[in-house]
């Protein structure tokens, strides 16, 4: 089975690249229908719950209630949609509607990516993204983000922000749900500041799902360069996001100590 919905992108290939190069201060582009309609029902079917398996659910200051899995078996329909994500095929595809000039690089370990799912008062704070891969020392150039939930409700929060804060601005530049089959790529660098910042609101049954992968480069345009560094966060919700910030914190700290 082919999960992706390659001839669709390539038949809206012109479509995104122009939406994606249109986006300032850094570019990105939303559409939907990323998986062919049948594979996304398969992938949806065998997309796993939090208590099936091994996933890293580590509580942080800026994150809370997000597990994330990045290992998968061989031959297991996770495995075989994440070896599609990382084909030469999308790659080149992804190379053409970016209009990145350097080959882009897959990383099969998916270190920070793979499947991300969120429980009730879950929540990323805004920020960019490390970029450097801590072992190959290649440069994180796009993020490509596919959500898996149906039925999406607005109540529900946990919307993908993105935000401007170049040459002194503070404003969101655009909101959007995680709804089924949507995917979000955007690129990688000092500006291109995104999130959910607003804690879950859903119901004990409902999940907020996702499909991350992250390229990279061999090298970037000089004036991109700077030096390595981690993810940097910031606070777009004022007093609340500092209130928020505290009580994550103190999960973290009785987490490490075992307590919880």
């Amino acid at each position: 089975m082919e999960f992706i919905d390659f001839e669709s992108l390539q038949q809206r290939q012109h479509e995104i690249s122009h939406d994606f190069q249109a986006q300032k201060p850094f570019k990105y582009v939303v559409f939907d229908g990323f998986f062919k309609q049948n594979a996304a029902e398969v992938i949806h079917q065998n997309y796993p719950v939090i208590e099936d398996g091994v996933w890293d659910g580590t509580t942080y200051i800026n994150q809370k209630n997000k597990f994330q899995k990045s290992k998968f078996e061989n031959g297991s329909v996770m495995q075989r949609v994440f070896d599609e994500l990382n084909s030469s095929a999308f790659l080149r595809w992804l190379e053409a509607v970016t209009g990145i000039r350097e080959t882009l690089i897959a990383d099969e370990e998916l270190f920070g990516g793979g499947l991300h799912q969120s429980v009730k008062g879950a929540f990323l704070n805004v920020h960019v993204d490390f970029n450097m891969h801590p072992k190959t020392n290649f440069h994180r150039r796009l993020n490509v983000l596919i959500y898996m939930n149906k039925d999406w409700k607005d109540e529900y929060e946990g919307h993908l922000e993105l935000w401007d804060f170049s040459n002194n601005n503070k404003k969101q530049l655009a909101k959007y749900a995680p709804i089924y089959n949507r995917c979000v790529i955007f690129e990688t660098n000092e500006i291109s500041y995104h999130g959910h910042p607003s804690p879950l609101q859903t119901p004990p049954s409902v999940s907020r799902k996702s499909l991350a992968v992250y390229y990279f480069s061999e090298h970037r345009p000089e004036s991109e360069v700077t030096i390595d560094h981690n993810t940097k966060f910031v606070n777009t919700e004022g007093v609340n996001g500092f209130i928020k910030r505290m009580k994550s914190g103190a999960k973290a700290f009785f987490e490490r100590l075992g307590l919880q």
